[in-house]
């Protein structure tokens, strides 16, 4: 069964907050009291249920010692300084430009433009650690060229791409969303530019039930490509 998506590394760090954020963690028994940073992409329902983040205020949670730092764009923090007490101790609030890097503990993290919703600013995130890189590039369609410039003489060790639209679109640089084709560009696009290579780790993801494919049927499609599929609960190392 697919969820809302939402990423966590090295169990300190959190991509996105959906609505399913509760669910993940009765399913994978993942203990959200050890996340530290929540990064935002954008403010779209399957990514962003900020009102779940009240429960971390103070006579609630318990076990808390340090504040969650929220990082997004103006929408995102905006709208979850008005979901959560925002005086309260247990948050605090950091607005991202396009293109900035910012520390979080060990890590480096970069918001990199997205192609997504034309009326917000939407971000990809490079994460940087022990000279090992993680881009989480979804949601978008084709990279804007101001991230692929950003791209040049990085590396990546991996990879999660956006394949909301499955086959049922089949344009190379497709816009809003990738499909099947967008996905095997932008490898083909990263591995040309050197930032990959035989030994990075390439994942699709974020499907849309409504390209009416199954797990199988994706591991299929891209298996001669060496691209790999995502599923809920997956574990992998760098």
């Amino acid at each position: 069964m697919r969820s809302r998506s939402s990423v966590i590394v090295d169990d300190i760090i959190k991509i996105d907050y959906p609505a399913d954020s509760l669910f993940h963690a009765w399913r994978d028994q993942i203990d959200y009291g050890k996340i530290e940073h929540l990064l935002f992409t954008h403010t779209h329902y399957d990514h962003f249920f900020p009102e779940d983040l009240y429960n971390r205020v103070e006579g609630y949670s318990h076990g808390c010692a340090s504040p969650l730092h929220i990082y997004g764009n103006d929408a995102a923090i905006s709208q979850t300084y008005k979901a959560v007490p925002a005086r309260s101790e247990r948050y605090a609030f950091h607005r991202l430009l396009p293109f900035q890097t910012v520390a979080l503990g060990s890590f480096r993290a970069t918001a990199l433009l997205a192609d997504h919703n034309p009326l917000e600013t939407c971000y990809l995130y490079y994460i940087e650690k022990d000279g090992k890189a993680l881009l989480h590039g979804h949601d978008t369609g084709w990279f804007p060229e101001e991230t692929w410039s950003w791209l040049e003489g990085k590396k990546i060790n991996m990879a999660l791409l956006d394949c909301t639209n499955g086959q049922l679109t089949t344009d190379k640089r497709e816009r809003n969303h990738m499909n099947v084709e967008t996905v095997r560009e932008v490898k083909r696009r990263l591995r040309e530019g050197g930032q990959i290579d035989d030994q990075s780790q390439l994942f699709a993801t974020h499907f849309s039930h409504n390209c009416g494919l199954h797990h199988e049927d994706l591991v299929r499609i891209f298996a001669p490509d060496g691209i790999q599929v995502a599923y809920d609960g997956m574990v992998v190392q760098i």
